[in-house]
């Protein structure tokens, strides 16, 4: 299965890394924060981080989630807004992040942070019968 990304920022491949699995075992890709300064997120605050990128799914038959990163969830509290992000298959937009500090300090989201994972999988539409 490939995956197209279309790189929205010129940072993309220089600057910002581009998705990739960290190791060879790894289920998701790592997506990094495409922001041109530090941004501080309060405690208790909620944002949206661009990722400067969009991406392709081939079909219906997959959809791509977005999830927390554990260590900062677990280290610092900051994690996804909505739980778990859905892409769908059809949406060709940025792929942005909503992260909530849930944590009782400032976090600091640098250029490039890891601040998310991304995982393609398979889709079956079921048939609903009463």
């Amino acid at each position: 299965m490939e995956l197209k990304i279309k790189a929205l920022s010129p940072k993309i491949g220089t600057e910002i890394p581009l998705p990739r699995f960290a190791t060879a075992g790894a289920a998701c890709m790592d997506l990094c924060a495409c922001i041109d300064e530090a941004v501080t997120l309060a405690a208790g605050e909620r944002r949206l981080v661009p990722t400067g990128i969009a991406i392709a799914l081939p079909s219906a038959d997959y959809a791509a989630l977005v999830f927390a990163r554990s260590g900062l969830g677990i280290k610092k509290g900051v994690c996804l807004s909505n739980g778990v992000g859905v892409i769908d298959s059809d949406y060709r937009g940025e792929v942005m992040v909503g992260l909530q500090n849930s944590g009782d300090t400032d976090y600091t989201i640098q250029p490039g942070d890891r601040i998310a994972q991304l995982m393609v999988i398979p889709v079956v539409q079921a048939q609903v019968r009463m």
